[in-house]
């Protein structure tokens, strides 16, 4: 079985206003997932410089950052990084560029995962509900052209506020959609705005919402997971 997870850190900073990259990278270690897609890594402005160095994810998690090679300052794609566990080998990572009336992208990695190819997108949906649909068609519109039939996790922050239709139904055509649970607001979480889609080869096993004295204060979204199998 392989765990998935996702979460928006907003740029690191809790809901006791303190911007804390350490904690993050704790909370990070309670989920022991083996790969997460995290939203909001980088500052929005000027140089949009990371929250979360890269050196230190590697010093003192059991993770290494996918790397998109856009700025130096920057660890992830309009602010959407992935976190992969150490052992596990990148075989290829690519930008989505989305459409939207404020700057949104996707990004995309394929991984060897015991044994397996499996194929992950992390992406930050639009707050307008227009320009959520036009960015889900366009991921699944960019993984159809893709070359394969290829095994695909696709995980993120979505801002869809109703449990079905919008933004979803663009998904649910040929995926499955999960819903871990409420995840939004971290202190009072009523909202399931953080979604895990995947395609149909995949089995669900569990998922859930992580909740701790740590991610109730990290950020104010709660981190989501998944456990997946794939069949042999």
């Amino acid at each position: 079985m392989i765990k998935f997870a996702s979460y928006n850190i907003r740029k690191s900073l809790g809901t006791d206003r303190r911007r804390q990259p350490e904690r993050i990278m704790k909370i990070l270690g309670e989920i022991e997932a083996d790969v997460i897609a995290l939203q909001e890594v980088d500052l929005r402005f000027g140089k949009r410089t990371t929250t979360l160095s890269p050196e230190l994810i590697v010093d003192h998690t059991d993770y290494f950052p996918v790397r998109y090679g856009i700025r130096q300052e920057s660890l992830g794609w309009h602010g959407n990084a992935i976190l992969v566990r150490k052992g596990i080998a990148v075989l290829d990572q690519r930008r989505i560029d989305l459409p939207s009336f404020e700057p949104r992208g996707a990004v995309l990695a394929d991984l060897e995962v015991e044994g397996k190819l499996v194929r992950v997108v992390g992406m930050h949906l639009g707050l307008i509900g227009n320009w959520r649909l036009k960015q889900a068609r366009a991921v699944v519109g960019y993984l159809e052209e893709l070359e394969g039939n290829v095994p695909t996790v696709i995980m993120g922050d979505l801002n869809q506020w109703n449990r079905d239709g919008g933004c979803l139904a663009q998904f649910a055509t040929h995926h499955q959609v999960i819903a871990p649970g409420p995840s939004f607001h971290s202190r009072r979480p009523m909202l399931q705005l953080d979604r895990i889609i995947t395609s149909r080869e995949f089995k669900l096993e569990a998922t859930g919402v992580h909740r701790s004295a740590l991610s109730r204060m990290g950020s104010d979204h709660l981190p989501v997971w998944a456990q997946l199998s794939l069949p042999a």
